[in-house]
């Protein structure tokens, strides 16, 4: 396993020493999860399931959608006509 120096403030040493501490972590492990979650290309283990579990409050629910309003056409100058062919 490689080993990395690193140099902090002591006031941020002493915080990362409390996260440490308060995951059951030496600080060496819990920075090392750190990093590896900070360049992983994918999701942390777990995350849905904290994130998607983690709604305590009552069902959400989505409103209904207004109307589109509809709209008067835009007088487009010459040689700037519309790109795209109406889709309605």
């Amino acid at each position: 396993m490689a080993q990395l120096h690193l140099y902090l403030p002591e006031e941020l040493a002493q915080e990362v020493r409390r996260r440490a501490y308060d995951r059951g972590l030496s600080v060496s492990a819990f920075l090392a999860e750190l990093v590896r979650n900070q360049v992983a290309d994918e999701w942390p283990d777990g995350y849905f399931e904290a994130v998607i579990g983690g709604w305590k409050g009552e069902a959400l629910e989505r409103p209904r959608s207004l109307e589109l309003e509809k709209r008067e056409e835009l007088d487009v100058p010459a040689g700037h006509e519309r790109m795209h062919q109406d889709t309605e």
